[in-house]
Order: structure tokens, then C-alpha cells, then sequence
């Protein structure tokens, strides 16, 4: 187990790249004022948020497979160079138009950091795999956190905006000469691990379906970040228009959701340990996301958002899609970072599709917004069902190591 310790270090950095990207993902939503009055209007903003989906789109399967072919870390240092691209651009493009541009890159940086990260994740603790991968989560929602904040007391301040884009970049230039220095894991631990005299289990593949399984794994890919892509997007404005709060109350529904969501990692990464298994986790956590949205629907209230947002950061958006990631590769062995490729790829469609719907929706009421997260999510639950039945009866042929 002496890798354990050695890989330590390319986690750390890793996981601050992910503290950047959770700050990349809703920085666009949270400034969306200040940018409105820069650009035009609160829909030309969210034309630049959409934007995200589709850089995302465009490199994501091809960057998994040439991860696959040409490791990891080139990966990872593109991902890095590309979001300080992001946050340098937004800040200087004078129109939305320009800053689409910007926005499609800020969805390829996403792409090349999963392409890299979560395969050299999955192979630095290849028996630990859910939890390295979940911990990234933990990083996400702490940048979702602390990011609305700061814009607090920018605010208060009535200091420029600006300031919070800046702030991502330098933390970002600060990591990539860390990351140059670091070693990554080999690519194939079934090698490794044959060598070791664990040739049974190292040689087994599962005789998984790509129709059947891989099919129920990309349709959980895209609801699973709809679920919870939605709900950060829109929980702010419900606040106001439909539970009725003050403007800092809504705002602080993204800070009690982030919370649900690093409370979520640090339990699931304790009751794996424990014994109970990733699968058994995800049909859980999506009964409880649909539940939870569901009561944002019916039952809107001031009193009862917080408790609910936290609830619903716990089960959507605590890591979930991270072990529907780590399942598929399990099931899908042979190239991890094709199957990273084709899992976020249709998250990504969903990165896309759920702003341009929801745009429109948002003129005929915030609130049916939330009933559709809520019918979404319980499609979720359907499938997750679905996986859970598939994984017990192909995995249970997998030999004792």
C-alpha cells in the first residue's frame, strides 16, 4: 500500500483544480447582474452559461479516448491553462457574443480536467475508487460555497465584481507548476496486479451489455447532472420568486445545497468504508433527491427551503454522479477514460439542454422549473433501479481475490 502515500500530493493538486471548477461552474450565475448590465440582458447571460454544455460537448469523448492513449497529465495541464483562458476572457469580452467564445472554452477545460482526472483518480486507489473519486465532490461544493460569499462582500463593499474571476485565475496559475512536478499512476493496474499474483481477479472482465448496461449508464449520466444542474442554477431566483425571501436568504440557499452536497461526500466516503456498497448508495441518494425536489415543489415556503436545498444538495449533488462514473468503469473495465468521455459527455448535453428549456420555461413561473427537476429525478430513480439489478447479476461472477 506504499502508493498510497506517494500519490497523496497529485490528489491534493487534482482536487484544488476541482475547488477552481466548482467556482467556474455557478461564477456566471452569481455575477449574473453585474454581467447583464454589461452585456445586455439577464438571457444573454444565460446564452453564455449554456455555452458551457457545448465546449463540454465538443472535446469530451475525444479527449477520454486520447487520455486513454497519451495519459493523463497533458490532460489535466490543459484543463488548467484553459479555465484561466476562461475567467481572463469573460472578464475582457465587451459583448455576450464575445463571450460565448469564452464560455465554450470554460466547457473544454471541464472536458480535458475529466478526461485526466478522474481515470488518475480510479487508478491512484483503485480499491478506494468511489471515495477519490466523491472527494473531488467535496472540492466542487467548497469552491460553490465559498464563491457566493465573497461576492457578498463584494457587494457590501461595492467593490468591482471582477474580483472574483481573478481570484480563480490566480489560484489556478498557482497549481500548474505544482502539477508539472507530479508523477502520475500507470494506466493499467490489471498489469500490476497480475504481477503481484492476483491474476485471477486482475484478468476477469465482466461480461457486461453495452446495450443494456452501458445504454442505463449514459442515460444516468445526463439526469444526473440535469438533477442537480438545474437546482444550482435556479434555487436563488426560486427563493425570491416562489418561497418568497429576501434576495440574501435565496442566495443563501446555494451555500445551505453546497453544504448538503460536502456533508454527502465525507459520509458517503465513511459508509463505504464501512462495507455498504456504491450501488446501494445510488439508488438511495436519487429516491431522496426526488422526494426532496419534489417538496420544493409542492410545499414552497421560506421556513422549509433551507432544509430542503440542503437535503437536495445531499442527495443530487453529493458525489451521486461520481459513483454512477466509478460503477461504469467497474463494469466497463477497458479504457477509463473513454467511459469518463461517454458518461460526462451526455452530462453535458444536459449542461446544455436544461438552460435553453428552463429559459423558457421561466416566463410561465419559476416553480414549474422545479416540477420538472422533480419528474427528472425520478426518472433517475427508475434508472438507478435499473443499474442496481444489472450490477448485482453481472458482478456477482467476479472472482475472490
Amino acid at each position: 500500500m506504499e502508493h498510497t502515500h506517494s500519490y497523496r500530493p497529485l490528489c491534493l493538486s487534482l482536487y484544488l483544480n476541482y475547488f477552481v471548477h466548482g467556482i467556474g461552474v455557478i461564477i456566471l450565475a452569481q455575477n449574473m447582474d453585474s454581467l447583464a448590465a454589461r452585456w445586455g440582458s439577464i438571457a444573454d447571460v444565460a446564452w453564455v452559461i449554456s455555452m458551457l454544455g457545448i465546449g463540454r460537448l465538443i472535446v469530451l469523448f475525444v479527449s477520454g479516448k486520447l487520455s486513454d492513449k497519451y495519459g493523463r497529465k497533458p490532460f489535466v495541464l490543459l484543463g488548467m491553462a484553459t479555465y484561466i483562458a476562461f475567467f481572463v476572457g469573460i472578464l475582457l469580452s465587451p459583448t455576450s457574443v464575445v463571450a460565448c467564445v469564452f464560455g465554450i472554452l470554460a466547457g473544454i477545460a471541464n472536458s480535458f480536467l475529466d478526461a485526466g482526472t478522474y481515470p488518475a483518480l480510479i487508478e491512484s486507489y483503485p480499491e478506494s475508487a468511489s471515495t477519490a473519486t466523491v472527494l473531488l465532490k467535496a472540492f466542487i461544493s467548497a469552491g460553490q460555497f465559498l464563491l457566493p460569499l465573497f461576492i457578498g462582500i463584494l457587494m457590501a463593499t461595492e467593490s468591482w465584481y471582477g474580483w472574483s474571476f481573478v481570484a480563480a485565475a490566480i489560484i489556478m496559475a498557482f497549481n500548474i507548476p505544482v502539477m508539472l512536478k507530479m508523477s502520475f499512476p500507470s494506466m493499467n493496474p490489471a498489469q500490476e496486479a497480475a504481477k503481484d499474483g492476483g491474476e485471477a481477479a486482475a484478468a476477469w472482465i465482466p461480461k457486461s451489455k453495452w446495450y443494456l448496461e452501458g445504454i442505463a449508464f449514459v442515460v444516468y449520466g445526463y439526469i444526473s447532472q440535469a438533477t442537480f444542474y438545474l437546482i444550482s442554477q435556479w434555487l436563488t431566483k426560486y427563493g425570491v420568486a416562489v418561497a418568497q425571501m429576501s434576495d440574501m436568504a435565496a442566495r443563501s440557499l446555494i451555500s445551505y445545497y453546497s453544504v448538503g452536497s460536502l456533508v454527502c461526500v465525507f459520509f458517503t466516503a465513511f459508509v463505504t468504508k464501512k462495507g455498504i456498497r456504491p450501488i446501494t448508495l445510488l439508488v438511495a441518494y436519487t429516491l431522496i433527491s426526488t422526494l426532496s425536489i419534489s417538496g420544493l415543489y409542492f410545499m414552497p415556503s421560506g421556513t422549509l427551503a433551507p432544509i430542503l436545498s440542503f437535503i437536495v444538495g445531499f442527495s443530487a449533488a453529493g458525489g451521486v454522479m461520481q459513483l454512477g462514473l466509478v460503477m461504469m468503469t467497474e463494469m466497463f473495465p477497458k479504457g477509463k477514460g473513454t467511459m469518463t468521455g461517454i458518461f460526462y459527455t451526455t452530462g453535458s448535453i444536459a449542461s446544455f439542454t436544461i438552460p435553453v428549456v428552463t429559459g423558457y420555461m421561466a416566463d410561465s413561473g419559476i416553480n414549474s422549473i422545479m416540477g420538472l427537476d422533480a419528474a427528472i429525478a425520478l426518472a433517475g430513480f427508475i434508472i438507478a433501479c435499473v443499474i442496481y439489478i444489472r450490477y448485482n447479476s453481472v458482478m456477482k461472477e467476479k472472482p475472490a481475490q
